[in-house]
């Protein structure tokens, strides 16, 4: 993989452990922020506002510039964020938070028991995330005639576009999004297609966006 992709979860995923009768519910999402995985926190507790314990975990950012957060919230210290936390680590991810929620099921697991836990649900919620990268883009726009339109979809799904709007008048105005490594291609590809007649215009370079991992 490009060492400038940096993986993150594709979308929310939540899975559900029992273990000695105690419910643990690991829901785990992207988040690019700090206000972000605090926000998905909240809303985790709210779901399952009658649960006996929501233990956080996240990871903001990727390599030596990211920000990590967990708590214990109630149980042992040291038996349930960190564990959880760790567990996310060793994922690879990026931009991600976790909460598992416990039910408690009468009977205490203690230190170990807890410890195993929590990391097991985070082990087990993580088999559910389909995996996206965030790679550097770059958002294009061009107006090409009907006769052009079929050919130029297919030119851009074969650089991995994505289609951010497309307006059909009397001609057909796109705007798509590519990763940076796949600009020039495309451009290549449309210059020898429209014989140089389909004016490239650079709508926005040097941001970020979510590309599902193939």
């Amino acid at each position: 993989m490009n060492p400038e992709n940096r993986l993150i979860p594709l979308e929310a995923v939540e899975n559900e452990i029992l273990v000695v009768n105690s419910r643990f519910i690991a829901s785990l999402s992207p988040a690019g922020s700090v206000e972000e995985a605090r926000a998905f926190v909240s809303e985790i507790k709210q779901r399952y506002h009658d649960a006996s314990n929501h233990v956080p975990a996240f990871i903001i950012g990727h390599g030596k510039s990211i920000i990590t957060h967990c708590t214990d919230d109630g149980e042992p210290s040291g038996t349930a964020g960190r564990p959880a936390l760790a567990v996310l680590q060793g994922s690879g991810l990026g931009n991600v938070v976790v909460v598992v929620t416990r039910y408690f099921g009468g009977t205490k697991l203690g230190t170990g028991g807890l410890v195993k836990a929590y990391g097991d649900a985070v082990r087990e919620v993580l088999k559910e995330v389909k995996f996206a990268v965030l790679v550097p883009t770059t958002t294009l726009m061009f107006v090409l005639p009907y006769r052009l339109y079929d050919q130029v979809v297919r030119l851009m799904e074969a650089s991995g576009g994505q289609v951010v709007d497309t307006e059909f008048m009397e001609e057909i105005t796109v705007t798509v999004r590519f990763k940076d490594e796949a600009v020039e291609e495309f451009s290549n590809d449309l210059g020898n297609l429209s014989a140089g007649q389909v004016e490239l215009v650079i709508i926005e370079q040097n941001s970020e966006s979510v590309f599902p991992l193939v």
